[in-house]
């Protein structure tokens, strides 16, 4: 009984059968066939390695949000060099608060030489010539996120020289955490002092020749410190030439985070505009010289993501190439044979021309082909 019910089965399971074979005998071969084949494997086998290629990248994916962290303390980092002596010049910030961040908390003050090392003005070119291939290519800024902890760090290299030319400008390094709301950071003459509406810079101890404002900014950035990361003004550089000078940036900043399948960081993002001008009282260009770098913070949040394709999604495509690959080639083959075997056709038909009737001796005529080329009525 079991025997008869197995049976049963198997013969059901045949007629279900979607793949029915062919005996070879009925197959029939051809060299046209034989090209065909040719070709669609190798246009699968050069499909299947370029889908591989995309299987094996990844991409970054944005999405938008409220930021809705407020409370939390914003971090910048600062490394800047200014053309003046480091007791001639002061950096705090304050913002709409009106809160006053010491620069003594966490930026440190060290004297050191303007011009570059060769190596060190090396550096600084190949930085900008990213900076401005970023500005002009946006979709480098995903291949920096990828590399990210794994690229070279972007910090300025140690000089290679002993040069034995005294310091005359003032390297000012380090970070402030400062509130969540619009500052103002800047560098101007004389140190900071608090005072009852705010607070002021000591300027009047300062010689006004030696005022010159002239700076190079190896990094700056905001949130987490991330290396291999290029921020805007890495590798700006400005020359002063007065005395009475101002540098202005002003600074849009977008909380970020970065999730890649190599870090995972909370950092920020930012854009900036840059303006400069004498101060000249005379002239109607009110205000004080030093370097102001005023930012905002934007109330949307940006989450980047690097994401993969999943292993079945490459699996449904494989599949899809090689089936429409089979599929449009069996049909082209088809149509191509079909269309050589009508003019063939025709070109055989061609070649049988109608021979001229014979007549017979009663005046009947002969329409048939004749069977022999010597044969007459």
């Amino acid at each position: 009984m079991r025997r008869l019910n197995r049976k049963k089965t198997l013969s059901l399971v045949k007629e279900l059968d979607a793949f029915p074979k062919v005996p070879d005998s009925y197959v029939e071969t051809s060299a046209s066939g034989g090209t065909v084949s040719l070709i669609a494997f190798t246009t699968m086998a050069l499909l299947t390695i370029m889908e591989f290629s995309v299987y094996q990248d990844t991409w970054m994916k944005y999405e938008y949000e409220v930021d809705k962290d407020f409370s939390s303390k914003l971090r910048i980092n600062i490394d800047i060099t200014v053309a003046m002596k480091c007791q001639y010049i002061g950096a705090d910030v304050l913002d709409l608060a009106e809160t006053m961040v010491a620069s003594a908390d966490g930026l440190v003050y060290e004297p050191a030489i303007f011009d570059l090392s060769p190596q060190q003005k090396e550096w600084q070119r190949m930085l900008q010539l990213i900076q401005s291939r970023l500005q002009e290519e946006h979709s480098l800024q995903d291949v920096i996120f990828k590399s990210a902890f794994k690229s070279a760090s972007t910090a300025l290299p140690p000089r290679e020289d002993d040069s034995s030319q005294p310091p005359d400008a003032c390297r000012i390094r380090g970070h402030l955490y400062v509130n969540k709301v619009a500052g103002n950071f800047h560098i101007t003459v004389g140190k900071a002092i608090p005072h009852p509406r705010g607070h002021a810079h000591l300027a009047a101890l300062v010689n006004h020749d030696s005022y010159n404002f002239s700076h190079r900014i190896d990094h700056l950035s905001f949130g987490e410190l991330v290396p291999g990361i290029i921020n805007p003004l890495d590798g700006t550089e400005k020359i002063a030439f007065d005395h009475n000078q101002m540098f202005q940036y002003f600074i849009t900043i977008v909380p970020t985070k970065l999730h890649t399948y190599k870090i995972s960081a909370d950092t920020h993002q930012f854009s900036v505009t840059e303006r400069e001008r004498v101060i000249n009282h005379a002239a109607g260009s009110h205000g004080v010289s030093g370097i102001f770098m005023k930012y905002d913070l934007s109330s949307l949040m940006v989450t980047v993501t690097e994401e993969h394709m999943p292993f079945w999604q490459f699996f449904v495509r494989l599949c899809g190439i090689v089936g429409g690959i089979f599929s449009t080639t069996g049909m082209l083959h088809g149509i191509g044979k079909f269309i050589v075997e009508i003019i063939y056709c025709r070109f055989r038909l061609g070649a049988y021309k109608p021979v001229s009737s014979v007549p017979f001796e009663d005046g009947h005529t002969d329409n048939h082909l004749p069977l022999l080329e010597n044969n007459t009525h």
